[in-house]
């Protein structure tokens, strides 16, 4: 009987490293598809979340770009550099999902999923309602 309780448990502990392994898989950098920004993926708590650490320009005119075109105006005035893109993602069946991503270039959030091509892309999808309807772009393993 021992045995049989020991086995069980083990079983489950392999199962549950082996999950969080494929979870923990899109942490790290990653370059955007235009390979202008860097974004790090981390993990808040239970979910993944990424923000942009590296800019091709991080400037103009001598200032740090700033999130101008934010919808909460009290963040106007704050650079791009440094800003959390993704947020709230949930790994399930090999895609992270539940998350939102915010484009910096209109200031608005969207719905998003992200699942890797392979071990040095990820495919990031942001839509509005339906997944159907959205856009995939993808990122690269910064090496």
């Amino acid at each position: 009987m021992f045995k049989k309780i020991a086995f069980t448990l083990s079983f489950f502990l392999v199962q549950f490293t082996i999950s969080a392994q494929q979870a923990d898989a899109i942490l790290g950098e990653w370059y955007t598809t235009e390979r202008d920004a860097k974004i790090e993926i981390y993990k808040e708590g239970n979910t993944y979340a990424g923000k942009i650490v590296w800019l091709e320009q991080p400037t103009e005119n001598g200032k740090p770009i700033l999130d101008a075109n934010n919808a909460d105006k009290s963040k106007r005035n704050q650079p791009i550099l440094g800003i959390k893109l993704i947020e709230g993602f949930k790994y399930k069946n090999g895609v992270w999902e539940e998350g939102k991503i915010y484009d910096p270039r209109n200031g608005k959030y969207y719905s998003s999923t992200i699942k890797k091509k392979n071990a040095e892309v990820l495919e990031v999808r942001g839509f509005v309602g339906f997944s159907m309807i959205g856009r995939t772009v993808e990122w690269y393993k910064v090496k």
